[in-house]
């Protein structure tokens, strides 16, 4: 294909997408503070007094989102939306505002939906993310803050299904992504929460601006992965996923000879390093089951867990009231186990 052609295509994907493209500002009310008047004499702890009860609205940052639902549903990632005391504004692309309701935030990736209260929006087109193929051209489309109407990079799928663990907001609370997408498009926190489109202007994933300082490595989540949410919320309101209350990595050769332990599959349940985290959630499916930190979870349902094979991807195949069967390796006994799902809350 000429360049020519290849411009052509990028430009008419662009349209089609744009309009569905909105940006997302994050406000918060602060104190305020009266005007700092010369003090007589100097003292260092003296930076005016706060108004009682005086609050303003300031704007804390921003990110994009997709509207993926004429009526007003948008998609978005957990991270832009993560402060349940902030208030969120839409700004579509004619510039008009809506203030936001977050109506779900994904409890496993770094997706939530938000709802504005109107109606007869451009909704965008959603692709096929399975579909994908390293070097395919992709575009990310982000609307930064309202400002720059929308901002466009172009680049190609440079890596299929990686893993990656980030910092979720400021308290050092980690999301760890697994089966992402990598692309060579420049990510940055405006188009965050964006979508990242085919030739064809559908949305194949949702950028996520994660990794500070890593040049030109982009990540975004399949679109896969949100469909099901939506699904969720069109016919629930709300998203519906399984729950078993684990914490857990999956095991592989090298972290079998590192600690030196009796299997190289399966996942080892275990705390990660988060302040106050725990390996087995208290009153979980998975404590009422009997499962104790540092088993080894070898098999869901008789499905074997490899690397290739993950826990939690093989657990969203289950319903929420399902019960399933674990089997489970401590020390050196093998155990069976029964866990009943519950709804992620």
């Amino acid at each position: 294909m000429d360049s020519h052609n290849h411009d052509k295509l990028t430009i008419e994907a662009v349209k089609k997408a744009a309009p569905s493209v909105v940006s997302i500002v994050i406000s918060k009310y602060l104190p305020k503070f009266k005007s700092i008047s010369p003090a007589p004499f100097f003292n260092p702890f003296f930076f005016g007094d706060v108004e009682e009860g005086q609050k303003q609205k300031v704007s804390v940052g921003g990110g994009s989102g997709i509207i993926v639902h004429p009526d007003g549903l948008i998609l978005t990632n957990k991270h832009v939306v993560f402060d349940q005391d902030a208030e969120y504004t839409v700004i579509t692309i004619d510039g008009e505002e809506h203030q936001a309701k977050v109506l779900s935030r994904d409890p496993i990736n770094d997706v939530a939906v938000i709802k504005i209260n109107t109606k007869g929006l451009t909704a965008v087109r959603l692709g096929n993310s399975s579909k994908l193929e390293l070097g395919q051209t992709v575009i990310a489309i982000g609307n930064a803050l309202g400002m720059f109407s929308n901002t466009v990079s172009k680049g190609i799928i440079s890596g299929l299904s990686r893993s990656i663990s980030a910092a979720l907001g400021t308290d050092g609370a980690m999301e760890h992504l697994r089966g992402v997408l990598q692309t060579d498009v420049a990510i940055n926190q405006g188009n965050s929460g964006g979508p990242l489109i085919n030739l064809d202007g559908e949305v194949v994933g949702i950028n996520t601006a994660i990794i500070a300082g890593a040049q030109n490595i982009g990540f975004s989540i399949p679109i896969n992965w949100a469909k099901q949410d939506l699904e969720d919320i069109i016919k629930y309101g709300r998203i519906v996923k399984p729950f078993i209350g684990l914490q857990y990595v999956m095991l592989n050769k090298n972290l079998k000879k590192q600690y030196d332990l009796p299997t190289d599959c399966g996942a080892l349940v275990v705390r990660d390093h988060t302040p106050g985290a725990v390996a087995v959630v208290p009153n979980s499916p998975a404590e009422k089951a009997g499962i104790k930190e540092n088993d080894i979870v070898l098999e869901l349902n008789g499905e074997k867990l490899t690397d290739k094979v993950d826990f939690s991807d093989t657990l969203q195949k289950c319903k929420v009231g399902d019960e399933v069967q674990l089997t489970v390796l401590r020390k050196d006994q093998h155990l069976k186990l029964k866990a009943v799902l519950e709804e992620r809350k």
